[in-house]
């Protein structure tokens, strides 16, 4: 199988390698010329074989409404387009409406393994007609981890599904890190606590709070014991506002993640142990930056909610 990947970055770069090991051909375009394989998109589409499968790998939003138009014009009917960067999922009815008057198909994909997915494989969540997932579906197996597929890959139902199902899966995220954060500052706050990163580790087998987060959180800690090196500003790629927003929409109780949620805004007005915590584990899991302790009282207001992918 060949494919085009639009987009090299941070997990973009990862993915084309992953399937490359995996058997798949890539070729791939980023506007970066250090890492782009071809120069222009319409080299790219060129170098497919039809029926093309093209994977969209940018920043939410704009970028990606602007890619998935460019190329949409550049492919012809029985093409695939795929978004697995973290889109809203009403994007995607405007995407695969527009895709279908030409004759392409279209599925979203939400991804989940941050910057260790390249070692072992990303969590999928697709939506959209099934004899287009069964189409992509060596994609996907090459993607995603060894073991049952049921276990890393779900068709999760229409289009605007797979980033419907990533979006929740991210506010779950804030609610779990926000969890083990608060529970990281009540334990450095009392003095007969002596070994907080020790107590996190021997959480970590038997108990029923062990998770990949955890694993996460106690690397966090033995790298930087007090968390001393960042600040406790964390940003928000806007996927757990999304959530809040459709919780409200169908009237579902959600208070653990707006909670989580309205946490992080407050980590943006003063700095916290807890929120130290965060911002620790989302660097550990997805290699996001993190604002070095010394910039702290220079950074306030919201972020650009932009999903990004790269």
């Amino acid at each position: 199988m060949h494919i085009g990947l639009i987009g090299l970055g941070r997990m973009g770069g990862n993915m084309a390698t992953r399937l490359r090991k995996a058997g798949v051909e890539v070729t791939g375009f980023d506007r970066n010329p250090d890492t782009t394989d071809v120069a222009t998109l319409s080299e790219l589409v060129a170098a497919l074989p039809a029926p093309r499968i093209v994977w969209v790998m940018v920043p939410s939003g704009a970028p990606t409404r602007a890619t998935i138009e460019e190329v949409g014009g550049l492919l012809s009917a029985g093409d695939l387009v795929i978004d697995g960067g973290n889109s809203r999922f009403t994007d995607d009815f405007v995407h695969a409406e527009k895709l279908a008057e030409s004759g392409i198909g279209y599925l979203d994909c939400g991804v989940s393994g941050g910057i260790w997915g390249l070692a072992n494989g990303y969590g999928l969540m697709v939506g959209g007609d099934q004899e287009l997932v069964e189409r992509a579906m060596p994609i996907f197996d090459a993607l995603r981890p060894a073991g049952p597929r049921e276990e890393s890959f779900v068709h999760a139902g229409a289009v605007g599904a797979g980033h419907y199902a990533k979006m929740v899966h991210n506010g779950v995220e804030y609610g779990l890190m926000q969890a083990y954060a608060e529970g990281y500052e009540l334990l450095t706050a009392k003095d007969i606590v002596t070994d907080v990163h020790g107590t996190f580790k021997a959480w970590t087998r038997g108990t029923v709070v062990r998770s990949w987060l955890l694993d996460l959180m106690v690397k966090a800690l033995e790298n930087d014991p007090d968390l001393a090196a960042i600040s406790g500003y964390v940003d928000d790629s806007g996927e757990g506002r999304w959530t809040i927003e459709e919780a409200i929409a169908n009237s579902v109780p959600a208070p653990v993640m707006t909670a989580a949620l309205y946490a992080r805004f407050v980590s943006r007005q003063e700095d916290s142990p807890a929120m130290k915590a965060v911002a620790a584990l989302r660097q550990q899991f997805g290699g996001h930056a993190v604002h070095p302790a010394a910039a702290e009282a220079h950074h306030a207001g919201p972020s650009s909610g932009s999903g990004s992918t790269n």
